[in-house]
């Protein structure tokens, strides 16, 4: 499981979040459709490696409601938390610091949908895991890095134009997925998947996803 952090010099805007501190790993079972992987760190000790304090996030864009992308939310108590409506309707989230996307700037490039959350960083309507997922892209050095959730788990789906095993609404999966593919195939597309190690990688390496 990989969450992203992302340092604009004026914001600190984490896209998810992990578990809470201490959540147990779910043991191996053979047969499982997913696997959860080895533990490297609780997320709140992965997050104050990086060298920074809860209170300096300012925004957290929440992908979907999903647990392992929203548990440590609680965590940040000065972050406005960016969310579809009907996930944060889901989660049953209330506050001054929810902010329920409206998606009042209209379309980017592909996508129809969007808020411009900071500088160069969109937070796009994306149906279809959830029926409130989220995608959102960043713009660095001619560059589009592309946080997707869960949109496919893995590089190799989204190569192979597969859906994710899980979704709520498979017709919005699949054209959020065209989309998806349609922006990557047009524009140098950093592809950063939150369940496989290719995530980090792509990331570290500036690695552009061809298809």
């Amino acid at each position: 499981m990989q969450n992203f952090l992302i340092d604009t010099g004026d914001e600190v805007i984490l896209v998810d979040t992990g578990f809470k501190a201490d959540f147990p790993v779910p043991a191996k079972k053979l047969g499982a459709p997913l696997y959860m992987g080895e533990k490297v760190a609780d997320y709140m000790d992965a997050f104050a490696a990086l060298g920074y304090k809860p209170e300096q996030v300012t925004k957290i864009l929440v992908t979907h409601k999903h647990p392992d992308h929203t548990a440590a939310i609680e965590y940040f108590p000065n972050a406005k938390i960016y969310i579809a409506p009907e996930d944060a309707d889901a989660m049953k989230l209330e506050g001054d610091n929810i902010v329920r996307a409206t998606y009042e700037d209209g379309a980017y490039y592909n996508f129809p949908e969007t808020v411009k959350v900071a500088e160069g960083i969109h937070f796009i309507k994306a149906k279809g895991h959830t029926n409130g997922n989220s995608i959102v892209i960043a713009e660095s050095d001619g560059l589009f890095y592309l946080f997707h959730g869960d949109v496919t788990y893995c590089d190799a789906a989204l190569k192979a134009n597969k859906l994710s095993i899980v979704y709520e609404d498979i017709k919005a999966a699949r054209e959020t997925l065209d989309r998806v593919r349609e922006f990557v195939k047009n524009h140098p597309t950093v592809y950063l998947s939150t369940h496989c190690p290719e995530g980090y990688e792509n990331l570290e390496m500036k690695r552009i996803m061809k298809l």
